[in-house]
């Protein structure tokens, strides 16, 4: 019987009773899902899921005799079944989910910081989505090609030691941004994998600067993009207001906060500000493409990729309308074929790709320095 005919299969995995408690109550609530079981550590969890066959699991990361990264790989490389991590909000935790997302886990939920209804059902209708949309688009669960990415990683720090530099002919961010292009990435669930795996294929070289809208909650975009900036040959940092945009850099919007491009007088550069939330997301990919086509017109490039909901469908509308490129990556490679899909039916796409041709396509349509 398909996932489609019967109700989507859960074990909840946790150290703490009350959370197992908490999230199994949450996901119960919903007609379309059932709780077959809950684990209290990652062995137990594998054992669970050999007799209980879940279609998805819910995973905490800090847990005894065997830990969520170590229980993770074992789930990943023994069943194939997707993932998602429930997370501390603090920095260890940030840390922890950022390595988890990049050993494959397909997503992540935030532990409440209080039992007000609110927060609850919230975050229970967060879940419940995330459950619904990964398990019925039936993602590969594949990681993120970590013998090249350490090989990056490897070319950085012999570099760091030496000052001989084994890959790159310009440092990074040398170039001030003139009449290269920007290329505008917009994304959600199952972010972090693809970034990992398309950003680290970029040169440094590359005559664009690339600013990134990845949903995510406030302290764990800056944990992205320390570990993106290990492997990239570009530079990678999260964006803070005034960031002068740069050929060879890539600048990633704090969670919490929306980011736009502004040309000024001297530099182009980025706006970072609160505010609520646009198209049900801070930061909006909206709010960034808007303001793309408005700055930059035929200059911009907005790519939407995997992820939940429509945010960014109408700001790479915009783009299109200005006369800029307007790509998004295409179901088959997608963990989540909804950003794209809105953005596809609205007949805002010039080109669909796949993950594996993002890379190349991008660098054949801005050039090089």
């Amino acid at each position: 019987m398909s996932v489609a005919q019967r109700k989507i299969r859960v074990l909840v995995t946790d150290d703490s009773a009350l959370m197992r408690k908490l999230i199994s109550e949450m996901l119960k609530a919903d007609a379309e899902i059932e709780v077959v079981a809950t684990a209290m550590d990652g062995l137990l969890a594998l054992k669970k899921i050999e007799q209980f066959q879940p279609d998805i699991i819910t995973l905490d990361l800090v847990m005894p005799n065997m830990d969520g990264l170590t229980a993770l790989q074992h789930i990943i490389s023994r069943f194939g079944l997707p993932v998602i991590i429930v997370s501390s909000l603090s920095k260890p935790g940030a840390e922890i989910t950022i390595k988890a997302l990049a050993l494959g886990a397909i997503d992540f939920i935030t532990k409440p910081q209080s039992f007000f209804p609110e927060q609850i059902t919230n975050i229970a209708s967060e879940l419940i989505a995330k459950i619904k949309s990964i398990v019925n688009h039936r993602p590969h669960i594949r990681g993120i090609g970590l013998v090249n990415i350490e090989e990056k990683a490897v070319e950085k720090a012999v570099e760091k030691a030496t000052g001989v530099n084994l890959s790159k002919t310009i440092s990074k961010g040398e170039s001030l941004m003139e009449e290269t292009k920007l290329i505008c990435i917009g994304i959600s669930t199952g972010g972090p994998e693809a970034l990992s795996f398309m950003l680290a294929k970029l040169p440094a070289k590359l005559a664009a600067t690339l600013v990134i809208v990845q949903h995510m909650p406030e302290g764990f975009t800056a944990q992205l993009a320390q570990r993106l900036d290990k492997y990239c040959e570009m530079q990678v940092k999260e964006a803070a207001n005034g960031d002068i945009l740069l050929s060879g850099r890539i600048l990633i919007a704090p969670g919490g906060r929306h980011m736009y491009v502004k040309k000024r007088p001297l530099a182009a550069t980025v706006v970072v500000m609160e505010g609520p939330p646009v198209s049900g997301h801070c930061p909006s990919v909206d709010v960034l493409f808007s303001s793309a086509a408005t700055e930059y017109g035929s200059n911009a490039i907005g790519l939407i990729m995997t992820g939940m909901g429509e945010d960014g469908a109408a700001g790479l509308g915009q783009i299109k309308q200005a006369g800029g490129l307007t790509l998004a990556q295409d179901e088959a490679s997608s963990v989540v074929f909804g950003m794209p899909r809105v953005a596809l039916a609205r007949g805002y796409v010039d080109e669909i790709l796949s993950l594996e041709q993002i890379p190349n396509y991008l660098i054949e349509k801005v050039g090089l320095l």
